[in-house]
């Protein structure tokens, strides 16, 4: 099995300003760039979605404060969920113990 291809955020970029001018489809942009249509319409969508912050790479987020306070306190749930069940189960115990 090949090793995944990776383009980088300028390809991207720029490949959906291509996509997006008058005279061009998205199929022979994608075509003449060797790319998949899919993968464009894609890269659009995320680009009109996030703009700037599209395309991170390397599987790193960019975070609005707003989304790294909500995965913060995700984590802090998950962590006290996790508590809680490891003191019903030490109640648990101790009860029966008696």
């Amino acid at each position: 099995m090949g090793e995944r291809k990776r383009d980088s955020k300028e390809f991207k970029q720029e490949a959906v300003r291509l996509a997006k001018e008058p005279d061009r489809s998205v199929l022979q942009v994608a075509q003449g760039l060797g790319i998949s249509d899919s993968a464009l319409h894609r890269w659009m969508r995320e680009f009109e979605g996030q703009g700037g912050a599209a395309f991170p790479g390397h599987g790193k987020q960019v975070l609005t404060p707003e989304q790294a306070e909500i995965k913060r306190l995700q984590r802090e749930l998950d962590i006290a969920r996790q508590e809680r069940d490891v003191l019903k189960k030490a109640v648990a115990f101790f009860a029966r113990e008696q």
